[in-house]
């Protein structure tokens, strides 16, 4: 039924991206990681949560997915650093993630065939139009690089644990006092007036003499230094230098053909057109209604129009019901059975579906084949120059190294017996890199290093990716020095002036409070500071309208006394400083029996959320982890 995604999926790239980024959160939200791998052989584990052992495959899948997502919003390839942190973060969930299964299964948490399709009948990415829809499934899963059974056994799983968090969070309880309590404080608003004063104008009265400036030099020189950088000369090994280097011969090429001849098998297609009738309420009057056009189109109707005027498949109506090319495992089990039971040109009686009665017309059979060896030669032989060339790109990374450990390496002896690629970085700076060497902390170990600045010998090799290596020499190392007062003249004079200002306006505020709180208006000393100030006026504790800082102050301030105002200095956050009057408390007017319903609610699930969070905490800590520090290579 549903040709359309299939063809949107293969000839236009970005839906695919589009369908797995939202698989990925979906895999995010309910968890996902409890797929289970039963060809898996013992030892061959990833981690270790009290006995139960999370497969290679299960981590590295997990990772691909997120890899993917991560490395579109970084636009590349994953500092060494940030993807071994992230690696170590999903072992962790994994770990976590097994450890609450194991305990939902031992207390007796189970989930029904029922409520498992009931979940996967919700899932939007599952679905065309708000129904759910097997063939979006399918396709979608196929796209996130999993099968309808690793989908369901991972929903099973993490709906049992969903059971044992939602049960913590359900045994929570408040007292009818502390609940009444926590909503009174929800509820509460304060009565404020607060006028800020701005470090920058204040700044412009700053007056900044050669001495000042000079002082501030030298007292804050550590910040005016320039970086410390290595002129580098370095040569790089690249997996796709070796594979263009590598020979395939023939024979290779068809033993790897006839070893992997089943891969090449193309299964049977067919073009079929189709007309859907939704059977809705009625099944009864569906079928009648799909009969009678099946009837037409026996008679000689063109199938084509009937299609456009009464198929509910809009995606194939417009073009006359056409579902192009299709094989073997797209379609709903029924459509599919009796589509590849026909004849060309025949036209079906109903067939019914999960997504109504289908009348069939088969256009054509496209036969099965295997495709031949000249057809796939250039396939396999650059897929066997990429095989061997990650088989020798260890091999000479390792023999790499054993060069550089004997004395008297020489980088130009070394490219010339490895056949590197050479370059040349005029800076490298610490922490930043420079030229096509990103920076990494491995690879500014290396650099800095006392062996590479000191003894000049050849550093390295050091991975900046799976495919590419680096070996580096040090031509000049410039070491930090102060930079020329000339030079930073400008930036220190806003830094005094920018201090001047945030000084002055903590020295007005703290004024302005003296006399507020002697008996001064807050329109008086508004006045005389030279800003505006707005009426008093009731805010909440999440009132937006406020800065956040303010807000804060306001509830952290003692309840005033009848007649009288509590009166507060606030730093701000943009660096300025704010004079803030609490002059009244009071509880909210528009509270509703149904809003405070949803606080009560929050409130609950605030508190359950905690003991769930601190529950599993426990598990993690009382376990017995081991975690493969290979789990990823």
């Amino acid at each position: 039924m549903l040709q359309a995604i299939r063809d949107g999926l293969q000839k236009h790239k970005w839906v695919t991206h589009v369908v797995i980024g939202a698989l990925i959160l979906v895999f995010a939200a309910w968890g996902a990681y409890g797929i289970v791998d039963l060809s898996v052989g013992t030892g061959n584990y990833a981690a270790k949560a009290n006995g139960e052992k999370i497969t290679i495959k299960q981590a590295n899948d997990q990772w691909q997915r997120q890899q993917m997502m991560w490395q579109q919003r970084f636009g590349g390839e994953l500092p060494a650093e940030l993807k071994a942190r992230m690696q170590d973060e999903l072992l962790e969930a994994l770990v976590s993630d097994a450890l609450l299964q194991k305990h939902a299964r031992k207390m007796g948490y189970r989930i029904g065939d029922d409520q498992v399709h009931d979940q996967i009948r919700q899932v939007p990415q599952f679905q065309i139009e708000g129904k759910y829809s097997p063939d979006a499934a399918r396709f979608a899963l196929q796209s996130a690089g999993m099968s309808e059974q690793e989908f369901e056994v991972s929903l099973r799983r993490d709906l049992e644990r969903r059971q044992i968090e939602e049960a913590l969070r359900v045994s929570n309880f408040l007292t009818p006092t502390e609940l009444k309590r926590l909503q009174a404080l929800q509820s509460e608003q304060r009565e404020v007036r607060f006028v800020s004063l701005s470090p920058e104008k204040l700044a412009e009265k700053a007056v900044v003499d050669d001495a000042a400036v000079q002082a501030y030099y030298t007292k804050n020189q550590s910040r005016f230094m320039t970086p410390e950088s290595v002129h580098l000369a370095y040569a790089e090994l690249r997996q796709d230098q070796l594979a263009s280097q590598v020979t395939v011969s023939d024979d290779e090429i068809k033993a790897d053909y006839e070893k992997n001849k089943t891969s090449y098998v193309q299964s049977e297609k067919r073009q079929a057109r189709h007309i859907l009738i939704e059977t809705g309420k009625d099944d009864a009057a569906a079928k009648k209604q799909a009969q009678d056009l099946a009837d037409q189109a026996k008679s000689g109707k063109d199938f084509a129009e009937l299609a456009k005027k009464f198929s509910a498949d809009k995606g194939s109506a417009e073009k006359g019901g056409d579902l192009g090319w299709t094989e073997k495992g797209y379609f709903d089990p029924a459509f599919e059975a009796a589509l590849f039971s026909m004849k060309t040109g025949e036209i079906s009686d109903p067939v019914k579906s999960k997504f109504g009665y289908h009348i069939i017309k088969l256009e054509g059979i496209e036969a099965g084949h295997t495709r031949s060896l000249d057809e796939v030669r250039a396939e396999i032989e650059s897929q066997l120059r990429r095989q061997k060339a990650g088989e020798r790109f260890g091999d000479v990374e390792e023999s790499l190294q054993q060069k550089l450990e004997q004395p008297g390496a020489s980088l130009d002896a070394l490219v010339k017996e490895f056949n590197l690629q050479t370059g040349d970085v005029p800076d490298y700076e610490r922490g930043k890199g420079g030229g096509a060497l990103s920076a990494s902390q491995e690879l500014d170990e290396v650099v800095f290093s006392s062996a590479v600045l000191d003894e000049k010998r050849i550093g390295g090799p050091v991975a900046l990716g799976e495919d590419r290596v680096v070996i580096v020499k040090a031509l000049e190392h410039r070491k930090p020095e102060p930079k020329p007062l000339a030079s930073v003249r400008e930036e220190i004079v806003k830094s005094i002036r920018d201090e001047f200002g945030r000084t002055e306006a903590a020295k007005l505020a703290e004024s302005a409070r003296s006399k507020l709180v002697a008996g001064a208006s807050f329109d008086d000393v508004a006045k005389e500071l030279g800003v505006t100030v707005e009426p008093a006026r009731y805010v909440g504790r999440d009132d937006p309208s406020i800065p956040a800082s303010v807000r804060t102050a306001a509830f952290d301030a003692g309840k005033p006394a009848p007649g009288k105002s509590a009166y507060r200095v606030v730093k701000l956050e943009t660096g300025g400083t704010a004079v803030l009057g609490v002059s009244s408390v009071r509880m909210d007017p528009n509270s509703t029996p149904q809003l405070q319903m949803a606080q009560q609610r929050e409130l609950m699930g605030r508190e359950g959320q905690g003991d769930a969070a601190a529950y599993m905490e426990e598990l993690r800590r009382s376990a017995d982890v081991s975690k493969n520090p290979k789990a990823f290579e």
